[in-house]
């Protein structure tokens, strides 16, 4: 194994709960701290309800005292929407924000994820002032701001995800990728090279069945290298570009959220590290 592979458990792969279902994991925080740390992650996620509903029992310095003790270098806070627009829906988004944004102070994130669910239509200038403005509103908190780039997103293609954080030229501000978005919006890797190094903050991997497939299920990610995606290629593609950050996993598959939370873990870690070694980083 590559010794400079280190590995994110993010939010949903864990959480034992299905996005859209519910929001809580069904498992608690400290015990998901330990089984991901076990498996051999350095790296965990957390989703905003989830994370509201920890610091219901929990303090900031309960939940960085939690991770340290484990471990824990790398954490993903998410998810912000709406941070573009203007009215009620931004009132609220700004509220999600300094609840993340004072999170990921207390917690040393790695960064904070941030997008759209909806396909807003919304000009180029309007996002590139707005991702600009909040990148600048994060450096407040010694945060990172990273935009997952979603067929459902109001960028959905990677030529103009590359052209926000160019124009915003942000220094705490970047792009994040997942595999399940290179498969199913048609991404090649040559497309995913002209990404500015800098500007890659998280690659995640997954893996499921190629779009157009009988069999394929948008609720039955699998974990990697048991299903169709190249994610060796991926990951070939994306350390040739000279990425040295750590690799995320996200599963999401409403058949593999009653799996006990160990066998998540397990599973989450080794099928993903048992793909570096076979594209040859091992």
């Amino acid at each position: 194994m590559d010794k400079a592979v280190e590995l994110m458990c993010l939010y949903w792969t864990t959480a034992g709960i299905f996005p859209g279902q519910a929001e809580i994991s069904r498992f608690d925080f400290k015990d998901r701290v330990e089984s991901a740390a076990r498996a051999g992650f350095k790296g965990l996620g957390i989703w905003h309800t989830d994370l509201e509903h920890i610091l219901l029992h929990r303090t900031l310095k309960e939940m960085q005292t939690i991770l340290a003790d484990n471990g824990i270098k790398y954490l993903e806070l998410e998810f912000l929407t709406d941070w573009f627009l203007e009215g009620a829906r931004k009132g609220e988004s700004d509220s999600r924000k300094k609840r993340l944004l004072e999170a990921s102070a207390a917690l040393y994130a790695k960064h904070v994820k941030v997008g759209d669910f909806y396909n807003a239509v919304v000009p180029m200038p309007r996002l590139v002032e707005a991702f600009a403005g909040l990148c600048r509103e994060a450096e407040h908190y010694a945060a990172t701001i990273g935009f997952e780039v979603m067929g459902c997103a109001m960028i959905d293609n990677l030529p103009d995800a590359i052209q926000l954080v160019e124009s915003a030229g942000a220094r705490n501000g970047g792009l994040i990728i997942d595999i399940y978005q290179v498969v199913h919006q048609g991404w090649t890797f040559e497309q995913i090279r002209r990404i500015p190094l800098k500007y890659l903050l998280n690659v995640e991997l997954n893996d499921g069945i190629l779009p157009g497939s009988p069999d394929d299920d948008p609720s039955g990610r699998k974990f990697c290298g048991e299903g169709q995606y190249d994610v060796r290629g991926l990951i070939r593609c994306v350390k040739g570009m000279g990425y040295q950050g750590p690799w995320a996993v996200e599963v999401m598959s409403e058949k593999l959220v009653g799996l006990p939370l160990q066998e998540l873990s397990r599973r989450a870690f080794d099928t993903t590290i048992a793909e570096f070694d076979r594209a040859g980083y091992s």
